[in-house]
């Protein structure tokens, strides 16, 4: 079951052209958030245009759901999400940039997809240990031309979604390794530190069928 809401504020918080808002202006909490240089890539990859229905599958706390609003003033993301943590942070961070092309739903993909508009582009952040179904859906509901952006952390996901997308309905795969480093204190002097891999991952929903 899902429950739906619409969140609506006028204050707008981000008053640049450019996709990569700063991390600290979202609200935090202990869910997983996408973090603004991996954000930046997956948004490149997403190619989403003014009026574009977009699929935030494991939203977290938002993060691309805002930006992907964002870029898409016309259009409406529905940022998916299972867990209450996250559908609360969500909700805060819509309302903090004043967006109202989202829809918020509780509940696990694959099943509260149904019924959705069909989207143009779809974001996969995580599979909760669903990712072939989702995929599957995924691949039902597309649009033909249509772009699929995944993040993914371990090496099995990533040969699974490689693997379904190369064999499936899908061209142009492409896979791309972000590791970024930041300079952080170390006394005097400053020291780089680097955070995990993420692999990003994008395809184009072949158009022929």
């Amino acid at each position: 079951m899902s429950i739906k809401l619409v969140v609506r504020m006028n204050e707008k918080r981000w008053p640049y052209s450019t996709p990569g808002v700063d991390d600290a202006l979202f609200v935090r909490g202990d869910v997983p958030m996408t973090k603004k240089e991996v954000r930046v890539i997956s948004l490149a990859q997403a190619k989403i245009q003014p009026n574009s229905i977009i699929y935030d599958i494991g939203a977290g706390t938002g993060s691309f759901t805002v930006e992907a609003a964002i870029c898409a003033p016309e259009g409406r993301v529905y940022a998916i999400e299972k867990e209450q943590a996250g559908i609360d942070l969500i909700s805060r961070n819509v309302d903090k940039f004043g967006l109202t092309n989202v829809e918020i739903i509780h509940g696990t993909a694959p099943q509260v997809l149904h019924g959705l508009p069909r989207p143009d582009v779809v974001f996969l952040g995580g599979s909760g240990g669903n990712l072939r179904e989702i995929l599957t859906r995924i691949t039902e509901v597309l649009l033909p031309g249509g772009r699929l952006v995944a993040n993914v952390l371990v090496l099995e996901h990533l040969a699974e979604l490689v693997s379904f997308l190369k064999a499936g309905s899908f061209t142009g795969v492409e896979i791309t390794q972000v590791a970024v480093s930041k300079a952080a204190p170390l006394g005097i002097k400053h020291m780089f530190k680097g955070s995990n891999p993420v692999y990003v991952i994008s395809a184009r929903r072949d158009s022929s069928q």
